[in-house]
């Protein structure tokens, strides 16, 4: 009889074939969804209401990784979910099989090959690789060395306009109170040398398109994450009179998504210069903020965009209101009646906060066209009625149905906008709690420093 390592085992997964290689178990038991690259075996299998990822790998590794993961997930970083491991195993001959580690499967995600292909636009790859570097820092922010950073262990899901990444193999991995920049130079090393070979294969398949360099796009991710660290961990210095930059600083922070939970700041004798040092830096400031204030669970960029349209609410039909009060008539009036709308045949090709923030594009389009403010229950029922009817399935997404249209936007008077095309400024997200720093693309630390200038001179 197999053991079974895990915080909850379930009943069912007793009675599933273990003495069966996974390599050989019966159709009736997996379910075929896109996966990365592996070199172990993989598949996906239905659990009563449940789809698990299952892995074949030696038992120290897979016992490793489970505890990892389970870490990681206390910790608050972005990763699959671990249910547990199956030791013990023999086959019908009663020759040892290895041990299975069980991952809850991610709903509404793809891994990097069913995002990449042939025409694929270069702000939609910019997006992709900003996700991959956000995730690469928040690792290193908690003490994580990855050891085998690639897309191939990565997972990507919609975040509003952009993507969100999530870690998916964690076997060679290693936490620590925290990593020295040595550490981090050689993740970093590892990662150049596994994304150029990825990308490489991508060009060799045919898959990468002509006009992307993989030696690009590899420096592309370093410059990044360096730029992105530095923003997260530097100091900066300033004088006496330009304290407004240590305000700038959190601001610019709190656009990328991150919390400051607490500032060093240090002044010269003489009172002239001021030093100042993010010390605790956490990410999911918006979705924290959502979380506390309606309960919904959202990616981060998803959950500012819920919170602008929110703010905008509030500011126009309850200005007097407290917040939570104000929250919670938005999420009764105006969130829950457009979800609601959703037929039930239709829930699997978007989770309801990107839904949502789907309808807000088309309201706006919607209210241009028509020239009129157009209610957002009647923006649901357009939405439905006109795009995500022709959406492929994203919940549990099949490669083959998954193509361009994934990483468009859709303008109801032009049709689909692509991704380099930028969105209008939606005037209906005028009141919003931070309107100086609006919704913007990925990891633009230049633009978001601009931005603090301009205000600055504004003053």
């Amino acid at each position: 009889m197999p053991r079974f390592l895990a915080a909850k085992p379930d009943a069912q997964l007793i009675q599933l074939p273990w003495q069966v290689p996974l390599a050989d178990w019966p159709a009736r038991h997996l379910v075929a969804l896109p996966r990365g690259i592996s070199r172990h075996v993989v598949r996906f299998l239905t659990v009563g209401d449940s789809i698990l990822a299952a892995k074949e790998v030696l038992e120290e590794v897979a016992v490793h990784e489970y505890r990892l993961l389970t870490e990681l997930k206390r910790l608050g970083v972005p990763s699959v979910d671990p249910i547990g491991v199956v030791l013990g195993r023999v086959d019908h001959d009663g020759l040892p099989l290895d041990p299975v580690l069980l991952t809850r499967h991610l709903p509404f995600s793809l891994p990097y090959r069913s995002l990449f292909y042939p025409g694929v636009r270069h702000e939609t790859v910019n997006r992709l690789l900003d996700a991959m570097v956000a995730l690469f820092a928040r690792l290193h922010l908690t003490g994580f060395y990855w050891g085998d950073v690639s897309l191939s262990n990565i997972l990507f899901r919609r975040d509003a306009g952009e993507f969100a990444a999530y870690l998916v193999d964690a076997e060679t991995g290693e936490i620590h109170d925290s990593l020295t920049d040595g550490q981090r130079t050689h993740d970093l090393q590892i990662a150049r040398t596994n994304l150029y070979g990825e990308f490489l294969d991508l060009e060799a398949g045919g898959i990468l398109d002509s006009s992307l360099d993989p030696e690009k796009l590899v420096g592309t991710i370093e410059d990044r994450y360096h730029q992105l660290w530095a923003e997260l961990t530097e100091a900066e210095e300033f004088g006496e009179s330009e304290m407004y930059r240590l305000e700038g600083r959190v601001r610019r922070l709190n656009a990328l998504g991150f919390d400051v939970a607490e500032i060093d700041v240090e002044s010269s004798p003489d009172g002239s210069k001021i030093r100042m040092r993010p010390k605790v830096v956490e990410a999911g400031h918006h979705t924290r903020r959502l979380m506390r204030l309606t309960g919904l669970d959202a990616e981060e960029h998803q959950a500012r965009r819920l919170l602008n349209d929110m703010d905008t609410h509030r500011a126009k039909f309850a200005p007097g209101a407290p917040e939570s009060v104000a929250a919670h008539k938005w999420l009764m009036e105006v969130f829950e009646p457009a979800v609601s709308r959703i037929p039930s045949d239709l829930r699997a090709k978007r989770d309801a906060a990107q839904f949502f923030h789907e309808v807000l594009d088309y309201r706006w389009y919607q209210s241009q066209r028509e020239n009129r403010p157009v209610p957002t229950e009647e923006a649901a029922s357009g939405y439905i009625q006109e795009i995500l009817t022709t959406l492929p399935d994203e919940q549990l997404a099949n490669i083959d149905t998954v193509g361009a249209e994934l990483v468009n936007k859709y303008d109801p008077s032009h049709g689909y906008v692509e991704e380099n095309e930028e969105r209008p400024y939606d005037p209906w997200e005028d009141g919003a709690s931070d309107p100086d720093i609006p919704v913007m693309a990925g990891l633009d630390i230049a633009a978001l420093r601009a931005k603090e200038a301009k205000k600055k001179k504004k003053g």
